[in-house]
């Protein structure tokens, strides 16, 4: 039997645009302020705009810890969050995906663009494979995630991913939710079903 493991921190995956919805930087917010509250630390891309940053300050100001992982390149041009716990800098978008992970116990991904999308379907294809094995929530704000969590749900209708593989992430509707850790709800991935 798996040894049950407190999540401690989370990843999570966001967007740095500041032209969208109210009703996402909200639940950003939100999600922030509960984390921070819970003393789970938040794990970041250390942006500096859109929900990253929303993020990031509500967990700070409920007394919470951000840890932000940025490349180079971005600190060159200023993206980074000058007032974060910890604000560590690589060389690259890989090495700031697979840092994000290292760190983390549990992901959450809030709605996003091309960034966000690639982040989370490569965070869900490592935990198919073993190579990551916390959480993978889905922070489904105003059924944003909707054509996506169809599109995972045809993939396994089609025989592209294994039944089994919809153990790999689940989908939730509020922040309350996002940080209802309860980790008999988190499966490890049958290393049968890990291909096809």
């Amino acid at each position: 039997m798996t040894e049950k493991k407190t999540i401690q921190s989370v990843c999570v995956y966001c967007s740095s645009s500041t032209k969208i919805s109210p009703v996402y930087v909200e639940a950003a917010e939100k999600l922030g302020r509960l984390l921070g509250e819970r003393g789970i630390r938040v794990v970041n891309g250390g942006g500096t705009i859109g929900l990253m940053r929303n993020i990031s300050d509500a967990a700070l100001k409920a007394g919470g810890s951000v840890t932000g992982v940025i490349p180079r390149f971005m600190m060159e041009n200023r993206w980074g969050h000058s007032g974060l716990s910890e604000l560590i800098e690589v060389d690259t978008m890989h090495e700031r995906k697979q840092t994000m992970a290292n760190m983390a116990d549990a992901v959450i991904a809030l709605p996003g663009g091309c960034g966000t999308l690639e982040e989370l379907l490569e965070i869900i294809t490592w935990r198919q494979l073993g190579l990551y094995e916390g959480p993978v929530i889905i922070l489904n704000t105003n059924s944003y995630f909707d054509p996506l969590i169809e599109m995972l749900k045809r993939a396994i209708e089609e025989q592209f991913m294994h039944p089994g593989h919809a153990l790999i992430w689940t989908v939730v509707d509020t922040p309350e939710e996002a940080v209802r850790f309860n980790v008999n709800e988190y499966q490890h991935i049958d290393k049968n079903v890990r291909m096809i």
